[in-house]
């Protein structure tokens, strides 16, 4: 099984061109850097029982776009968000939830589908710096290339005791073809079409435990929402991100956005 994954290493590497694509990325979250919330403004803390659970963005004053598993079984009143601060645990506006709607395929089994949409009881307030919108990859849209530039943010795990997550952190990964995230994860179930894959495969830099949820984004746009992986920053195993492409049109559905 070692000598396999090995040789997978070599396979990705080759195929999708991520050592090459390596060098021209800031490693910045686990492998990351910490950022001002002014770099990422549409980037929430979605809080249960007032502490932070997972990421999340914000696509009008009154919606936030989530991971599924973020709040699945989990009632409306212990939801919550933070917006417009650099901070985990303090500082910007907290909002409560009103809403909250899963996709109607999300599959807890599969990972599949893993979306939703939170409806805030109280708009916020966006502004042109800390509290601002993002706009979401249209629906059947190209999947970007392997090896194109993506980021994610968070303020999950970092796994070093040197790096706190007590603010907001930042790493840039390549994305990976399904493909290959296919072969990477045979063993763990189906990349399916509504999943984008990124991640050095040979690991250090990637989103971790609670950065779920939060947005990974491409060229200003958001295309992907952290999901699930093997570990974090694992080499072989890339982080697999919910596809925004994929249920653009149920989001707009149901938010009107």
């Amino acid at each position: 099984m070692k000598v396999q994954c090995l040789l997978l290493l070599g396979l990705l590497l080759a195929a999708a061109g991520v050592e090459s694509a390596r060098t021209r990325f800031r490693p910045r979250i686990v492998g990351g850097i910490p950022i001002d919330i002014t770099e990422a403004p549409f980037q929430i803390s979605l809080m249960i029982n007032n502490r932070h659970a997972c990421g999340g963005s914000i696509l009008s004053a009154e919606w936030i776009l989530t991971a599924a598993h973020c709040v699945d079984g989990t009632s409306i009143d212990q939801l919550s968000v933070r917006a417009g601060s650099t901070l985990k645990a303090r500082g910007g506006l907290i909002r409560q939830i009103e809403e909250s709607i899963i996709h109607p395929d999300w599959d807890d089994g599969t990972n599949d589908s893993d979306i939703a949409l939170l409806k805030l009881a109280e708009p916020l307030v966006l502004d042109d710096e800390r509290i601002m919108t993002i706009e979401l990859e249209s629906a059947g849209a190209p999947e970007p290339a392997p090896g194109t530039r993506s980021t994610v943010t968070g303020w999950g795990v970092t796994m070093s005791t040197l790096q706190s997550n007590r603010v907001l952190r930042s790493t840039d990964i390549p994305i990976v073809s399904r493909s290959d995230c296919g072969v990477a994860y045979q063993n763990f179930g189906p990349i399916t079409e509504r999943m984008i894959c990124a991640g050095f495969v040979t690991g250090g830099h990637d989103s971790c435990q609670g950065d779920s949820g939060g947005p990974l984004v491409v060229d200003g746009l958001q295309v992907g929402v952290v999901s699930w992986a093997s570990g974090c920053a694992r080499p072989g195993y890339p982080g697999v991100n919910a596809r925004v492409a994929s249920v653009r049109e149920w989001i707009r559905e149901k938010s009107g956005i």
